[in-house]
C-alpha cells in the first residue's frame, strides 16, 4: 500500500507540475496546460496546443525525461496492485468468506500447529468440511496451498468463531499453543453452540479436568498418547501396527468408522445375524453403544435398535454400504 500511495503521487505531482509548468511559461490555460502536460509524459505524440517558446521546449524536454520515467513507474506499481496485491487478497478473502458462509454441519480447527495440521490433513483426506483459524502468514499460505478452507484471526474471540460459521458447525478441535487459550476457546464456543462437540488439546494432564468443566466433550494430551503408544510399540509390536492400520486411513484399504441406526433403517429392530451385515456389506460390526452403554463384543443375537451407534471395520466402499443400510 505504501508503494501504491507513493505511485500515486508521484503520478499526481508530474500532472501538477507539468500543468502549472506551461501555464506560468507558456500563459495556457489550465485545460491546455494538462492536455500537453498528459500528451507529453504519455508520449501520444498528438500535435501541440500552440506553437511553443525555447523555454517551453526545455521544459517539454525536461518533462518527457522525468514524466516518462514517473509514469511507467506508477502505472506499473498500480498495475501490480490490481493483479497481485491487496485487492487481489481482498477478492480472494471475499470467496473465502462466501464459501464459509455456505457451510452447514463442518467443522471448525483452532490453531494450525503441529497438532492442529494433522487434524486438518486428516479430516481433508476423509472429505469432510472444515475451516481453519490461525492468524500467521505462514500458515495461511499453507492452507491456501491445501485448498483448505482458511479465516485469519483470533480463535478465542466470539466474532471471528462466528465469521467460522460455529452456530451452524457440527464440531470444534481446539489445538492452540497453551492450555489457557485452548480452555478459552473450549468455553467461547460451549457459550454460542450448546450442542457443539469441541475436542481440547491439552498440554499437561492437570489442565484436562479444567478444560472439560470449561465446555469440551475430549481432552486430548499428545504427550500421554505418544508415551503409551511408545510403549505399546516395544511391547507388542505386532497390536502396535494393527493399530496403525485402523487408526490411520492414508495409504490403507481399511478403517473404522461409526453410524447412527435411524428410525427408518431397514435393519432397525434386527439383530446383527439377521440383518446378515457381513455377508451383504462386506463390514464387520465391531462394537455396539445404547443409551450411553457401549457393548465393545456384540453378538450375532444384538438387535440393532433405533438411535443405537454402531463402530464397524472394513474399506471405505464396505462402510458406505453399511451407512446407507443403518
Amino acid at each position: 500500500m505504501r508503494r501504491v500511495l507513493i505511485a500515486a503521487g508521484l503520478l499526481v505531482g508530474v500532472l501538477s507540475i507539468g500543468t502549472v509548468g506551461y501555464m506560468l511559461i507558456e500563459g495556457w490555460t489550465f485545460l491546455d496546460s494538462l492536455y500537453m502536460t498528459v500528451i507529453t509524459v504519455t508520449t501520444v505524440g498528438f500535435k501541440e496546443v500552440a506553437q511553443m517558446s525555447p523555454t517551453g521546449q526545455v521544459f517539454t524536454i525536461a518533462m518527457i525525461f522525468a514524466g516518462v520515467g514517473g509514469i511507467a513507474y506508477s502505472v506499473g506499481v498500480l498495475a501490480e496492485f490490481m493483479i497481485e496485491g491487496p485487492l487481489a487478497e481482498l477478492v480472494e478473502g471475499r470467496r473465502m468468506t462466501k464459501r464459509i458462509e455456505h457451510l452447514s454441519g463442518h467443522y471448525i480447527v483452532a490453531g494450525m500447529g503441529r497438532v492442529g495440521s494433522v487434524v486438518c490433513t486428516t479430516l481433508a483426506e476423509q472429505g469432510v468440511p472444515f475451516v481453519v483459524i490461525d492468524h500467521c502468514d505462514d500458515c495461511e499460505v499453507e492452507a491456501l496451498e491445501h485448498g483448505w478452507l482458511y479465516l485469519s484471526g483470533d480463535a478465542t474471540a466470539e466474532d471471528t468463531l462466528e465469521s467460522a460459521g460455529i452456530m451452524r458447525a457440527k464440531g470444534l478441535v481446539t489445538a492452540l499453543d497453551t492450555d489457557a487459550d485452548n480452555l478459552f476457546v473450549a468455553m467461547t464456543a460451549r457459550g454460542m453452540n450448546a450442542d457443539l462437540f469441541i475436542v481440547a488439546r491439552s498440554a499437561s494432564v492437570s489442565s484436562e479436568a479444567k478444560i472439560l468443566r470449561a465446555g469440551a466433550d475430549r481432552v486430548v494430551t499428545p504427550n500421554v498418547i505418544g508415551g503409551r503408544r511408545m510403549a505399546s510399540s516395544v511391547i507388542d509390536p505386532f497390536v502396535s501396527d494393527y493399530l496403525e492400520l485402523v487408526s490411520h486411513s492414508e495409504g490403507v484399504e481399511f478403517r473404522l468408522d461409526t453410524f447412527r441406526v435411524t428410525e427408518h433403517s431397514s435393519l432397525a429392530g434386527r439383530s446383527i445375524r439377521e440383518a446378515r451385515v457381513r455377508d451383504v456389506t462386506g463390514a464387520y460390526i465391531m462394537a455396539l453403544a445404547h443409551d450411553g452403554v457401549t457393548d465393545s463384543h456384540p453378538s450375532a443375537e444384538s438387535v440393532l435398535r433405533p438411535g443405537d451407534h454402531v463402530v464397524a471395520f472394513g474399506t471405505p466402499a464396505q462402510l458406505d454400504a453399511l451407512g446407507a443400510l443403518l
